[in-house]
C-alpha cells in the first residue's frame, strides 16, 4: 500500500476540478487527462514514469564504452574529457560528447571530477632580511561620510617580521598615494 502525502491529494483535486492546471505545469490538456486516468486506475503509482530505471533508448553500446575507454588508458590517459572526445573523433572515429565521456572516465577512474581532484599549494616561506618585501594594507576609515570622503590609513608592514614600517592616511588606494608611505623612497 502507498501512504499518499496530503499535498498530492489537494493536488489531484485540484487538477480533477480545474484542467487548466495544464498551462500551470506546461502539461497539455491530454497530458493532464492521461495522468488523471492513470491516478483513478493505478493511484499515486501511476503518475511516477514507466520509464523509470531502464536505460535510456540513447545509450551508447556497451562495445563502443569499452573501446573508447580502452584506447584512452592507451593512447590519452593524460587528456581530459573535451580533448579525449576530440581525439577519438578525429583519430578513431568514435563520436562522443564530452560529458557522457567524462562520466565514463570519472566512473573507470581515470578522470577525476573537479571536487575530488586535489589542489597543491606552495607555501610562500617569508623573507630573511628585513624590508626585502614589504606589504602595502589599509583600512578604510569608519566614518562613512556623503559629504566627503574619509581618508584610508595606510601601513606598510615588513614580511619577515611582521612589523610595523610605516603608518599614513592617503586619500585613495593608489600606487602614487603608497609612495610618500615607503620611507625608503626619496
Amino acid at each position: 500500500m502507498i501512504i499518499v502525502p496530503a499535498r498530492v491529494k489537494v493536488s489531484i483535486i485540484y487538477i480533477m476540478r480545474h484542467l487548466s492546471v495544464g498551462a500551470r505545469l506546461k502539461l497539455e490538456r491530454r497530458q493532464v487527462s492521461r495522468l488523471l486516468k492513470a491516478y483513478r486506475t493505478e493511484g499515486p503509482a501511476g503518475l511516477i514514469s514507466k520509464r523509470r530505471g531502464r536505460s535510456s533508448n540513447r545509450r551508447k553500446p556497451e562495445a563502443v564504452r569499452t573501446k573508447a575507454l580502452s584506447m584512452i588508458r592507451e593512447r590519452y590517459w593524460d587528456f581530459g574529457p573535451t580533448l579525449a572526445a576530440e581525439k577519438l573523433r578525429e583519430m578513431h572515429q568514435i563520436t562522443l560528447g564530452r560529458e557522457a565521456l567524462r562520466l565514463w572516465m570519472i566512473e573507470a577512474g581515470i578522470w577525476d571530477d573537479r571536487k575530488q581532484r586535489k589542489q597543491v599549494h606552495q607555501p610562500r616561506h617569508r623573507r630573511e632580511c628585513i624590508g626585502e618585501l614589504v606589504r602595502v594594507e589599509h583600512q578604510q576609515g569608519a566614518l562613512r561620510s556623503t559629504i566627503f570622503k574619509p581618508p584610508m590609513l595606510a601601513a606598510i608592514v615588513d614580511d619577515a617580521t611582521s612589523r610595523l614600517m610605516h603608518l599614513q592616511f592617503v586619500e585613495s588606494e593608489s600606487t602614487f598615494a603608497y609612495f610618500p608611505c615607503d620611507p625608503r623612497l626619496p
